[in-house]
């Protein structure tokens, strides 16, 4: 007997059940399994890369339930609803921005937070990350596929706002990903390839106008490093060396769990945040570094196929502008640990140490699984 003839031997009534379970709850079960298995990971990984600190550990617990919470919550809006406060949450968003450039809280030389008087801080940017392309997949959406110019234009300017105000902070990292969630949308759409090469054209004649006058002294330092990191290995160029030494040293099976010597030595810089997967790679290997890239890898292929099957050209533009944005996430700290991309501060996804990053992420998640699971009506 196979597989085919179990399933349809088993007892239909709970079947049934089983699926209206995940039905009622707005969930996608696939996404759910593989999210989850990343954030146990995580979890697992964290706890070698803090030395065994168990607060960690279960600070970063709490903003996963907190995180999955939301996830659920939102799960159960129709994404009409995102269509119709999306553009009220991108206006309150800016706002929020120019108050940060104003009166935000600095730290580590960087301007990036609100302080809320004898409660906590937040970064309006991680805001932006769901609302650039909830604002852009309305927008295009709303007057037909594919976008004529004025409606290129004027997604453009959507777009240019938060990410010029960002840069501002500084926050290159933050910048990078809200830009290309509102450029997933805008290439989504279906541009022409007249349009694509124009566009690419007018971005590399751009790059000296970006080095002399945007990019700070110590961003510029971070691109020269990735060339040629050996010169200054005890300075810019420590990072990535030490990271690249602990990917190499695993090998295929690793040192072992909290063996790795470069992190437990404290050689590896942010070994629990930005270079953590420098951590699994020196104690579980290429082994355990490809087990996670495939867990990521059935994260998108699932998104992408939640955006295929969207209701509508919303849906669908949304849902594949969050799933390709999850895509740059992965691809800019991976390439980041193993040297072939600058040194740039973003985290690995549901992996690295934090908290308004795991809300943000899952929460948009959450709007994937209500995409996935809110039939036309």
């Amino acid at each position: 007997m196979n597989f085919t003839e179990y399933v349809r031997q088993l007892p239909q009534g709970s079947m049934d059940r089983r699926q209206s379970i995940w039905t009622r709850l707005h969930l996608d079960p696939y996404l759910f399994a593989a999210l989850l298995a990343v954030a146990l990971s995580g979890m697992v990984v964290l706890y070698s890369a803090t030395s065994g600190d168990m607060g960690a550990v279960y600070r970063q617990a709490i903003r996963f339930g907190i995180g999955f919470m939301a996830m659920i919550i939102v799960a159960q809006f129709d994404p009409r609803w995102f269509q119709q406060w999306g553009g009220t949450v991108y206006l309150v968003g800016v706002l929020l921005l120019v108050a940060v450039i104003v009166s935000g809280a600095q730290a580590m030389g960087a301007q990036r937070w609100l302080q809320i008087p004898g409660l906590f801080r937040f970064q309006p940017s991680e805001l932006m990350k769901l609302a650039v392309p909830v604002m852009l997949s309305w927008y295009i959406s709303r007057y037909g596929l594919p976008p004529r110019y004025r409606d290129l234009l004027v997604s453009a300017v959507l777009l240019f706002v938060p990410v010029a105000l960002i840069i501002q902070q500084p926050d290159l990292g933050t910048s990078l990903l809200i830009a290309s969630s509102g450029l997933f949308v805008i290439f989504l759409a279906g541009l022409s390839w007249k349009l694509i090469v124009g566009f690419s054209t007018i971005a590399i004649a751009m790059i000296p106008v970006l080095w002399i006058w945007v990019m700070r002294d110590y961003q510029r330092q971070r691109v020269l490093t990735l060339f040629d990191p050996n010169v200054d290995p005890l300075g810019a160029g420590w990072n990535i060396i030490q990271s690249m030494t602990a990917i190499g040293s695993g090998g295929l099976s690793g040192k072992g769990y909290m063996l790795g010597t470069q992190s437990q030595l404290d050689f590896l810089p942010e070994s629990h945040t930005d270079f953590i997967i420098a951590v699994l790679g020196e104690e579980f290997g290429f082994v355990g570094a490809t087990i996670l890239i495939a867990l990521y890898a059935v994260i998108i292929l699932r998104g992408m196929l939640i955006a295929i099957r969207g209701r509508d050209n919303f849906c669908r533009l949304l849902a594949g502008s969050l799933t390709l944005t999850f895509f740059i996430y992965v691809f800019v700290n991976v390439g980041m640990v193993s040297g072939i991309l600058p040194v740039v501060g973003v985290p690995l996804p549901l992996v690295s140490y934090g908290g308004t990053s795991i809300v943000t992420l899952l929460t948009g998640f959450g709007m994937l699984m209500s995409i996935s699971t809110h039939q036309r009506n």
